[in-house]
C-alpha cells in the first residue's frame, strides 16, 4: 500500500478512525487509510439470482452459475420474499385485468415447466403477468 499522493511506502500507523486503519506517509506528510473494497454483489446479480430461483434452480446451483455463494443467494431470495410479504395491502381491489399468452411451438414432443409468475412493482400501480406452459401428450408413455 502506498501512499496515494506522492506514492510512497514509507509510512507508519497512524490511529484508527471509524473503525478504518489511518497511516501517515513519512516523505509528504500526508494522512491517509486505505478505502475498503466492498464485497456486495450488483442488483444485477441479485436479479438474476431471482429469475434463476423462478425458473426452477436451485441454491447451489445458482451461487455456482453466478459465482457467489448459495447462503447468499438464499439470503436473497428470502429478502425478496420479506419485501413482496411488506407491500400487501388492506384495500380492496378494484380492477382486475387478465390477458392470455398462448405459443404455438411446432414439432416439439414435450414441453416441460409450469410457467413464471413476472411482477412488476411501480409508485401508483403495480403489473402480474403468469406465463404458463401447457403439457404435450407423451406419445411413449401416453401420460402427461
Amino acid at each position: 500500500m502506498n501512499c496515494p499522493r506522492c506514492k510512497s511506502s514509507n509510512h507508519t500507523k497512524n490511529g484508527i478512525v471509524c473503525g478504518r486503519q489511518h497511516y501517515k506517509c513519512h516523505d509528504c506528510g500526508y494522512n491517509y487509510s486505505v478505502e475498503l473494497k466492498s464485497t456486495a454483489s450488483s442488483p444485477l446479480v441479485k436479479r438474476q439470482a431471482l429469475q434463476l430461483y423462478l425458473e426452477g434452480l436451485g441454491f447451489r446451483s445458482i451461487g455456482r452459475f453466478l459465482g457467489v455463494s448459495h447462503v447468499s443467494v438464499q439470503k436473497w431470495i428470502k429478502k425478496f420474499g420479506q419485501e413482496i410479504e411488506e407491500l400487501k395491502s388492506e384495500n380492496e381491489i378494484s380492477i382486475v385485468e387478465l390477458d392470455e399468452m398462448h405459443t404455438y411451438i411446432g414439432n416439439k414432443k414435450n414441453i416441460a415447466g409450469s410457467g413464471l409468475l413476472l411482477i412488476e412493482l411501480g409508485k401508483s400501480s403495480s403489473t402480474a403477468l403468469l406465463v404458463a406452459e401447457e403439457r404435450k401428450l407423451d406419445n411413449y408413455s401416453g401420460k402427461n
